[in-house]
């Protein structure tokens, strides 16, 4: 009954059921992303990372450009691990920064893989730099991890990117990560802070259980289900209350 009146309220405001829309499909997108990545043989995230993430974050179509130094834009989508399945998403922006080594300009699909509980603390803050306020590193290829990488100690984050079918670890450093307010208003009809939907104080949505899914297919663990009514996490703002 909640969420066919949710959804009539989202009818009832054409640009905001649009916007959701849009939400909806990148999160689609992303596990997409996931599933054609992981298909490939022996050419996927190491089986040892996957299994061992805090949160997984995915941007379908990165664009960056630039000639050898240059800005990264895209809209991402995080959920992240907790004893009872894989958390409602978080919505977010990437913003500027250097990746890798590139000339010219082009889309890319990134992958971010928070390893520990440091880079997870980083990310339910809403806002964090990445080889700033959280250390990252191009992730090993392959499935397994080589058992000599020091992996599991250097990096709180471990990034992979797909660009024209080839698929790499690659450094993204200085990226902001931050909150986008305006998606996760449109997804949820209200304010929904990073530490509420990925601590699991939030149900996961019917729109967001193809996402979630396919994470624990690979990384281990199923969509969370709650065993009680959500609370709001502590913390939580009179914004976020709406």
């Amino acid at each position: 009954m909640k969420r066919i009146f949710a959804a009539l309220i989202l009818l009832s405001v054409p640009g905001l059921a649009t916007d959701r829309a849009k939400v909806v499909d990148r999160m689609n997108e992303a596990a997409t992303v996931i599933e054609e990545i992981m298909a490939a043989p022996d050419k996927g995230i190491p089986e040892e990372i996957f299994g061992g993430a805090k949160c997984v974050a995915v941007v379908p179509s990165l664009l960056k450009g630039g000639f050898v130094v240059g800005a990264s834009y895209g809209k991402g989508v995080a959920t992240c691990r907790t004893p009872s399945g894989w958390t409602a998403p978080a919505l977010f922006r990437m913003e500027g920064g250097s990746f890798g080594l590139q000339i010219g300009g082009e889309a890319v699909d990134l992958i971010m893989v928070i390893m520990n509980d440091q880079g997870m603390e980083r990310l339910l803050s809403s806002k964090f730099k990445l080889g700033a306020d959280a250390s990252a590193a191009a992730g090993p290829v392959g499935r397994h991890a080589d058992a000599t990488t020091d992996w599991k100690l250097r990096a709180q984050v471990l990034t992979y990117s797909r660009s024209r079918g080839a698929f790499a670890g690659i450094t993204v450093n200085g990226s902001t990560i931050r909150q986008d307010k305006d998606d996760t208003r449109a997804f949820y009809g209200r304010m929904v802070r990073f530490r509420t939907s990925l601590t699991g104080a939030v149900q996961v949505p019917a729109d967001a259980e193809k996402f979630v899914a396919t994470v624990g297919k690979y990384a281990g663990g199923g969509v969370m289900q709650p065993t009680a009514p959500a609370k709001p996490a502590a913390g939580t703002t009179t914004e976020e209350k709406k």
